[in-house]
C-alpha cells in the first residue's frame, strides 16, 4: 500500500538524522561524504537515510562531473507547513481565548481586593 506524500514526509522527518541532514543541504548543496561528516555512521548509513528523502521528495541528486550533490528541495516541506497551518490557527485562537480568560480573571482579582480594603 502506498502512502500519501504528507505521511510520507511526516515519516521521513521522523528520524533526527534525516532532519539534520536536511537542516545541512538548507546551507547549500553536499556530496554523501559531506552529510556523513559529523555522524558516527557509515556512509552507506548515509546512503540509506538519503534514499527515504529521495523517495518522498525531500532531497535530489544533481551531477557535476564525477560528484553527485545532493540538494535539498523545499516543496514537500511547504505543503507540510500549509497543513500545519491549519493547527497553528487552532493553538492560536485558543491562546487568544486562554489571554482574555486571564485577564478577566485578574481583572476579577483585582475588584475583589478593592472591595476588601473599602
Amino acid at each position: 500500500m502506498r502512502q500519501d506524500p504528507l505521511s510520507a514526509t511526516l515519516h521521513a522527518l521522523s528520524d533526527p538524522t534525516r532532519r539534520a541532514i536536511l537542516a545541512r543541504l538548507a546551507q547549500g548543496d553536499a556530496t554523501v561524504t559531506e552529510l556523513a561528516e559529523p555522524f558516527e555512521i557509515s556512509i552507506p548509513a548515509v546512503s540509506k537515510h538519503l534514499k527515504v528523502l529521495e523517495r518522498v521528495g525531500l532531497v535530489e541528486q544533481g551531477r557535476e562531473a564525477q560528484f553527485r550533490p545532493r540538494r535539498l528541495r523545499p516543496e514537500p516541506l511547504r505543503d507540510l507547513a500549509g497543513w500545519l497551518e491549519t493547527y497553528r490557527r487552532f493553538w492560536d485562537e485558543s491562546f487568544d481565548r486562554l489571554d482574555v480568560y486571564l485577564k478577566e480573571l485578574q481583572q476579577g482579582e483585582k475588584h475583589g481586593s478593592d472591595d476588601k480594603k473599602g
